[in-house]
């Protein structure tokens, strides 16, 4: 294990070495500015290579690879979709008295970045960075109706399509029916098929290249996002994530 942690350590040392300077570095400058002999750093810099955390020049120097740039991106977009989503997270509590949640796919699971709760002592199951199946999900049916095909199957293949209450849909072939049908309105619901007693209405957000990024929902028990309720929080949700991509580049 230390031996591990050492080389850990040794990697962190080339990645930090090679940010701080403008041009690609060689075997011999690396292994002196470092303080490994050339055999280690070309070891090192060997198993980076084929994760993709640092590139090889075609003169062989090595440079900061994509894979630390797209982490970076992803960061970084995430960072500027949570500081957009806030006004509009706090208009569906406001104007609809409901917990409003921004979330992104990850895998077959509905991640949280961001809560708002008109109702902070409501027993509500989701907190800031929980995961939740996606396919019982607003918010994770949202972001599968917007895969392709080959996206999709992958997906599914990892969902276990547990049966949490008895509204919850489990069987494949009739959620990916349900899958058009949300493609179709674009908006998606959650009626009772996580949670006995709650509803969760959500919407896509789509970034610059009109890729599904991430989604918006409103939630609250049955006894405030009632059946009458319903029409006009559908409206206002697609309208606030059709803004809210629109913030962050969309254009269609």
């Amino acid at each position: 294990m230390e031996d591990r942690i050492r080389v850990l350590g040794r990697a962190f040392d080339i990645l930090e070495k090679l940010s701080e300077v403008n041009s690609p570095m060689s075997l011999s400058e690396i292994s002196e500015s470092t303080g490994l002999s050339k055999s280690t750093a070309h070891r090192i810099l060997s198993a980076m290579l084929d994760r993709s955390f640092v590139a090889k020049t075609e003169s062989g120097s090595y440079t900061i690879g994509f894979k630390i740039i797209e982490m970076a991106s992803t960061r970084i977009n995430n960072l500027e979709l949570l500081t957009e989503a806030k006004p509009f997270l706090s208009k569906i509590t406001r104007e609809l008295d409901l917990t409003a949640h921004l979330g992104i796919l990850d895998g077959p699971d509905v991640v949280y970045l961001e809560k708002l709760d008109e109702h902070p002592n409501s027993q509500m199951y989701t907190q800031i960075g929980h995961r939740s199946p996606g396919f019982c999900s607003s918010i994770g049916k949202c972001l599968m109706a917007g895969m392709s095909r080959e996206e999709l199957e992958d997906v599914l293949d990892t969902c276990d399509f547990k049966k949490y209450t008895k509204k919850t849909i489990t069987d494949r072939r009739k959620f990916v029916n349900h899958l058009r049908q949300v493609r179709i309105q674009g908006w998606a619901m959650d009626d009772e098929e996580y949670e006995d007693g709650h509803r969760c209405i959500g919407a896509t957000v789509f970034d610059y290249r009109g890729l599904p990024v991430a989604a918006i929902s409103a939630s609250g028990s049955t006894n405030i996002l009632t059946d009458d309720k319903l029409d006009e929080t559908k409206e206002k949700v697609k309208l606030w994530a059709a803004q809210l991509s629109r913030q962050i580049g969309y254009i269609g």
